[in-house]
């Protein structure tokens, strides 16, 4: 079986620039097939659309846009593709001591070392937050270098000042780990994401890092507070509320084609996963988009 290597992304800010500013029309920035991760700490932006969300062992699906703040080396996917029908995606990457070693330690940028520092677990903001910064990020695109360094400390201040937020992994998760780590728990994801609509077998996963399946369990457990069953399995439940939610086919169809192969154990897990029955879900949602 082929291993799917990890990919350590290589970010060199823009000259003149402690930071990197990217904006993309649509789907074109084409991360969405592979899961890396970087020193830089990342603020992204989705424009529109819908999608899966993928950050460390959290997996969830967004729409109407996203807006996600993602701690150092911290593993995610891409969160737009052709599928999603972004409008366009704001990208801002920066080492977490992009404003010197020192600098952030003043009182008045107390506010940010918060924000950077609950970062570690990947921050998904709400809706109003969204409008609030979306525009505050898209002019960056227009401004000169010491115009958006003023900018981006805005925006992290607004967004530390705001509430409405959630923290995607759990309390204690991590990936500041050995090189060896993560390149353990990217191969392990990557596998997941590209094999999750098959059976995966544990002792399969386990000889993939060179483990047995026992120390690869505890391993996996210890690292993302996740059993791997239970992350293959939220893996597979958003991928069909993503179906559910953008797709006609049957509930039983949806069932099968997210990697589930029993459709009372699909009903059973998907209600725990959400409150709500898939039939439930699917109305819902459909009352709210009429």
């Amino acid at each position: 079986m082929k291993k799917m290597s990890p990919t350590l992304e290589i970010i060199t800010p823009s000259f003149g620039s402690s930071f990197t500013f990217s904006r993309y029309v649509e789907n074109a920035n084409c991360k969405s097939d592979l899961w890396h991760y970087h020193p830089e700490i990342e603020l992204v932006f989705v424009n529109g659309g819908s999608g899966k969300r993928q950050i460390g062992s959290h997996i969830s699906y967004y729409s109407d846009g996203d807006l996600v703040l993602i701690g150092s080396n911290l593993p995610h996917c891409g969160f737009t593709n052709e599928q999603t029908g972004n409008k366009n995606e704001t990208v801002i990457q920066m080492r977490p001591d992009f404003l010197g070693n020192d600098f952030l330690e003043i009182p008045e940028l107390k506010n940010i070392q918060h924000l950077l520092h609950k970062a570690k677990g990947g921050i998904a903001f709400g809706p109003e937050t969204k409008k609030l910064i979306a525009g505050l990020m898209e002019d960056m695109e227009k401004q000169s270098g010491f115009d958006r360094l003023l900018r981006i400390i805005r925006v992290l201040n607004t967004l530390e000042t705001n509430n409405e937020y959630t923290i995607l992994n759990a309390d204690g998760f991590t990936m500041e780990m050995q090189v060896q780590d993560n390149d353990r728990i990217n191969v392990v994801f990557n596998h997941v994401k590209d094999h999750f609509q098959e059976p995966i077998q544990l002792d399969t996963v386990s000889s993939m890092v060179s483990m047995t399946t026992p120390s690869f369990c505890r391993y996996f457990k210890k690292i993302t507070n996740k059993t791997f069953t239970t992350f293959v399995n939220d893996y597979r439940l958003v991928h069909a509320s993503k179906l559910l939610s953008e797709n006609t086919k049957s509930i039983t169809e949806i069932c099968y084609e997210s990697g589930f192969n029993n459709f009372s154990h699909f009903n059973k897990s998907f209600k725990a996963f959400t409150g709500k029955s898939a039939s439930q879900y699917r109305h819902e949602l459909k009352s709210y988009m009429e």
